[in-house]
């Protein structure tokens, strides 16, 4: 798409109708390094929008470049009508950030610490009072509020880094992995709070790279080597890989997947306990691989499968890079 059309409108400070965040073109350069290559996006507002992505796929560059953090080598960017970086500071009152690595004062307790956010976004005393009064009891504080937070354990940290990047209200909030420390029963819990911040209108972008956590984001884009691969609903994305997946249970497995990655058109092979899942480039079926398999002598049965997230995330990734082998 040319340039000219991509460009965003700067005619109001004011939020597009039901788009929080919009990128055109943004790319981030380090060195020779293109951490970031030609990215478009519309987050959508109101909604938990995932980024999704190994580490190195430039998620985290992304969001420090959409939070005015950090200033893009070309592209445009608008978030909640502001254009960034130039109007970074009108926009810091507006949005919250949360990284996986625990940034609060550990030396500090639990309120003390939302008492020195407060103090930092300039809330009159009462106010501030009332507000963490509120956090408290919505992240089950209220018996450890005098606790110092480097005591805590790894979820409770996480929840009060949540608190604290909530405590203004923000209309937008990025996070940056912030399950990566902590178990699942954690994790799960995180999550409803997450939801929770969603029904009451904020905006949440967040990145991860635990699939079962990206499954449960409104609509996700998947990031690779700095570029955009695919975005859309969980669903959708599941969706455009109808007739490409399979499972294939067979009494030798290991030599069943030698064969089978040597099929043409097979993307993948994984082994999931005593089965293997096959993703292909396209919908022809399971009828080749089968025979493939009679040929070489091994007993299996083919059947048809829903595709995963994990299967949209290979199928995006790997595709991208053949592209580019084809291309040197």
């Amino acid at each position: 798409m040319a340039r000219a059309e991509r460009a965003l409108s700067a005619d109001s400070a004011m939020p597009e109708e039901g788009i929080a965040i919009r990128a055109r073109g943004v790319s981030r350069l380090f060195g020779t390094l293109k951490a970031v290559d030609d990215l478009d996006l519309d987050v959508p507002a109101r909604q938990i929008y995932g980024f999704l992505g190994p580490n190195g796929s430039g998620k985290s560059t992304t969001i420090r470049m959409l939070c005015g953090l950090l200033t893009p080598s070309a592209g445009e960017i608008r978030v909640l009508g502001l254009s960034i970086p130039e109007q970074a500071e009108a926009l810091r009152s507006r949005i919250g950030y949360m990284t996986q690595k625990f940034s609060l004062f550990e030396d500090l307790s639990v309120r003390e610490n939302l008492e020195f956010l407060a103090s930092v976004y300039d809330m009159p005393g009462k106010q501030a009072r009332q507000r963490i009064d509120v956090l408290l009891e919505q992240y089950r504080f209220q018996d450890r509020q005098k606790q110092l937070a480097g005591t805590m354990s790894g979820g409770q940290k996480q929840r009060l880094a949540l608190a604290a990047a909530v405590i203004h209200e923000p209309e937008l909030l990025f996070l940056d992995e912030p399950t990566s420390a902590v178990d699942p029963e954690s994790r799960r819990d995180f999550w409803e709070k997450l939801f929770e911040l969603a029904d009451a209108g904020t905006t949440l972008l967040v990145s991860t790279h635990y699939m079962d956590e990206a499954e449960r984001c409104h609509r996700i884009a998947i990031l690779d080597h700095g570029a955009l691969v695919a975005d859309g609903t969980p669903a959708e994305l599941t969706g455009r890989l109808a007739g490409r997946t399979l499972v294939v249970d067979a009494a030798q497995p290991r030599q069943a997947a030698r064969v089978l990655s040597a099929c043409p058109g097979v993307i993948s092979v994984a082994q999931i306990g005593n089965s293997l899942r096959v993703l292909r480039a396209d919908d022809a079926g399971g009828d080749a691989l089968a025979e493939a398999l009679r040929a070489a002598g091994i007993a299996a049965q083919v059947h048809p499968q829903a595709a995963s997230l994990e299967d949209v995330f290979v199928a995006a990734t790997r595709s991208r890079s053949a592209t580019q082998v084809e291309g040197t």
